[in-house]
C-alpha cells in the first residue's frame, strides 16, 4: 500500500516539475519570441534580407551600424569616407557642384581599417559609381603597421561583408531591440534622428554660439604632438601604401578626390619631428597612389596658411568651423572643374593640388 502512495506521489510530483518547467519555458521562450520577431521584422539597420517594408533612417548613435545600409543604398552614386574632419562636407551642396548623388559616410574616430571597410562595401554596391571623396587625416597620415583595426566601439563586421543571413544571428541583443524600438519610433515620427538620410548632420554646437576665449582654453588643454626628432627610420604607412589597390575598386572613370582636410599647423608638428616625417610621407604616398590611379585628384588643406594658422577658424585642433567646409567644398569643385590644373600652379590660397590624373 505505501510503495503505491509512494509511486503514486512520484507520477504527481514528476507531472507538476514538467508542468512548471513548461510554463516557465513559455514565460521566457514567448516574450524572447515575440522580441526577436519585432526586430528582424523592423531591421532596425536595414542589412538582414527580408523585412518589413518600410522607410528606415541611420539611427545608431554608433555609425559603425547605421552607415552600411546608406553605403549600399542604390540611390547614391557617390560617396564621402572619413572621419569627423570630413562630416562637415554636406552632400546637398556637394551633389550640385559635382553632379552627383553624396552620401556622407564619415565616421568619428574612425580607423582607416574601418574606413577601408566602409568603402569597399560601398565599391561592391556600386559598380558604377561616380565619385569618391576620401579625408586623408591623421587616422591615416599617423598610422604605422603597429595601429590597431578597431576603436573601443562595437563594429558589426557581418553588414561589410559574407553573407547578410549571419545577421539573424545578431539580432536577440539588448542593443538590437533598443535599435529596432528606436526605428520603429523615428517610422512614427516619435524619435529623433540622428544622422540625415545621407549620413550628414551637423556635429557642432551653433556657429553663433562660438567663443573665441573658450576654444584657446581647447587649444591650451589639448594634447601635445608628439615632437620626437624624425630619426633615420623611414616611415611606414600601410593603409596609405594601399591606397593603389583600394581604388582600383572603384570604377576607372569615377572620380578619385582625395584631400587632406584643415587642421590646425601646429597639430602636424614642427619642422624635422617624426610627426611632421609621417605627414610629408602620406603625401607623398597619396601622390603616388594618384599618379598611378585614373581620374585622381589629391588636394591639401593641410598647410600653413591664412586657415591653418588662425585658431578663429576652429572649434578645436582639428575640428574647423562651417563656414570653412562651405570653402573647401567651393574648392573641390573649382580644382574638379578646371582641366588644365596640374602641379600646384592652379591651387587657391588655401590648398595645393598635389597631384592631377583626369583624362578630361
Amino acid at each position: 500500500m505505501s510503495s503505491s502512495i509512494s509511486s503514486s506521489e512520484n507520477v504527481r510530483s514528476e507531472t507538476l516539475w514538467r508542468r512548471f518547467l513548461a510554463v516557465l519555458l513559455l514565460g521566457v521562450g514567448l516574450p524572447l519570441g515575440i522580441a526577436y520577431l519585432f526586430v528582424v521584422l523592423v531591421d532596425p539597420w536595414g542589412m538582414l534580407p527580408l523585412h518589413l517594408p518600410m522607410t528606415r533612417v541611420p539611427i545608431s548613435t554608433n555609425a559603425r551600424y547605421s552607415f552600411p545600409r546608406l553605403a549600399t543604398d542604390a540611390k547614391f552614386d557617390a560617396v564621402i569616407i572619413g572621419t569627423s574632419t570630413s562630416r562637415l562636407l554636406r552632400p546637398a551642396v556637394l551633389d550640385a557642384l559635382l553632379g552627383a548623388r553624396f552620401a556622407n559616410l564619415a565616421m568619428n574616430a574612425a580607423t582607416a581599417w574601418e574606413q577601408e571597410r566602409l568603402l569597399l562595401l560601398f565599391a561592391r554596391s556600386h559598380p558604377h559609381a561616380h565619385a569618391l571623396i576620401l579625408g586623408l587625416d591623421a587616422s591615416w597620415c599617423l598610422a604605422g603597421p603597429g595601429s590597431p583595426r578597431l576603436t573601443g566601439r562595437p563594429f558589426p563586421a557581418w553588414m561589410y561583408g559574407g553573407t547578410r543571413w549571419r545577421g539573424y544571428g545578431q539580432m536577440l541583443s539588448l542593443y538590437a531591440v533598443q535599435e529596432a524600438a528606436n526605428q520603429a519610433s523615428a517610422a512614427l515620427g516619435l524619435k529623433r534622428r540622428h544622422y540625415g538620410v545621407d549620413g550628414y548632420t551637423n556635429f557642432l554646437p551653433p556657429d553663433a554660439a562660438y567663443d573665441a576665449a573658450r576654444v584657446e582654453a581647447i587649444f591650451r588643454s589639448w594634447g601635445h604632438v608628439d615632437e620626437t626628432p624624425a630619426g633615420a627610420a623611414p616611415v611606414v604607412l600601410p593603409y596609405v601604401a594601399g591606397l593603389p589597390a583600394l581604388l582600383a575598386r572603384l570604377p576607372p572613370d569615377a572620380v578619385k578626390l582625395l584631400y587632406f582636410p584643415p587642421i590646425t599647423d601646429e597639430t602636424m608638428g614642427v619642422a624635422g619631428s617624426r610627426t611632421r616625417a609621417s605627414w610629408d610621407a602620406c603625401k607623398r604616398l597619396a601622390v603616388a597612389a594618384a599618379e598611378r590611379t585614373p581620374d585622381s585628384v589629391v588636394l591639401d588643406f593641410a598647410q600653413p596658411d591664412a586657415i591653418t594658422l588662425s585658431h578663429r577658424n576652429f572649434w578645436d585642433p582639428l575640428h574647423y568651423r562651417i563656414g570653412i567646409a562651405n570653402r573647401v567644398m567651393r574648392d573641390m569643385a573649382a580644382s574638379l572643374g578646371n582641366p588644365h590644373a596640374s602641379g600646384t600652379h592652379a591651387s587657391g590660397p588655401e590648398f595645393r593640388i598635389l597631384a592631377w590624373n583626369r583624362h578630361s
